[in-house]
């Protein structure tokens, strides 16, 4: 393997060693969160400690910048390498500034929001932080997939993020909604989330098994994936 193809590991090296523990410890506090909250209101007294909810809400706000951050490692990666093999520094320099200045500001708008109080501002850098990955999102090099866009790891990566970012503008909403609406909204959305992050399993261990070492890159390439044919190595001489 060389350089390029252990820089392509990172993604899903994270995603394994780190993201997808926290989601499952992220649902599991939001289980004893919500049987807690059922069993007051039961009138009963229950077991699980009052804590759950606090430490729900921390890690909840952990998973989204993991999951916003592993997004913007899986986009940088073929971003970055189709601005090596084509020497975009040099032909467009004003698209390279320009995607590394949205890099910057995506992550200074998801900072900004982990931090605003008053719900314009978290609308604010919500929005910033989301259009910021749609946009980093269309640039060359990214494969989307956009023909199987119902099983493709690009868009679902894309929504499942987007839903975080969004779950992370209304967390004070929540706790101040008397009617828990957004509390509702929130455990939807989530749920969702949740499918999706498992979709995010499946379709990125494909995805892996499709991607080819970097030295295999000019062969495979030739290859059919509609008659699902590749060029022979050794083509047989014509009688």
């Amino acid at each position: 393997m060389q350089i390029a193809d252990f820089l392509g590991l990172i993604h899903p090296a994270i995603a394994v060693i780190f993201v997808f523990p926290l989601i499952g410890i992220v649902v599991n506090f939001a289980w004893q969160t919500r049987q807690r909250r059922l069993q007051v209101l039961g009138g009963g007294k229950s077991k699980i400690p009052p804590v759950v909810g606090t430490e729900h809400r921390k890690l909840g706000e952990w998973l989204t910048g993991a999951v916003v951050g592993l997004t913007l490692i899986g986009l940088a990666y073929p971003i970055g390498k189709n601005i090596l093999n084509n020497q975009l520094w040099t032909k467009s320099s004003f698209q390279v500034i320009f995607i590394i200045l949205l890099f910057v500001v995506t992550i200074a708008s998801l900072l900004l929001l982990y931090q605003a109080q008053q719900a314009q501002w978290r609308g604010i850098f919500a929005t910033l932080t989301g259009v910021g990955v749609v946009i980093l999102g269309c640039q060359d090099g990214v494969f989307r997939r956009t023909n199987e866009w119902y099983w493709s790891h690009y868009y679902i990566g894309i929504t499942a993020a987007l839903l975080m970012i969004f779950s992370l503008a209304i967390v004070q909403d929540i706790y101040r909604d008397k009617s828990n609406r957004w509390r509702i909204i929130h455990t939807i959305l989530n749920c969702i989330a949740l499918l999706l992050f498992i979709g995010q399993g499946l379709t990125g261990t494909r995805d892996l098994l499709e991607i080819p070492l970097s030295w295999q890159e000019p062969y495979v390439y030739q290859c059919d994936p509609v008659s699902k044919t590749c060029p022979s190595a050794n083509p047989q001489p014509q009688k």
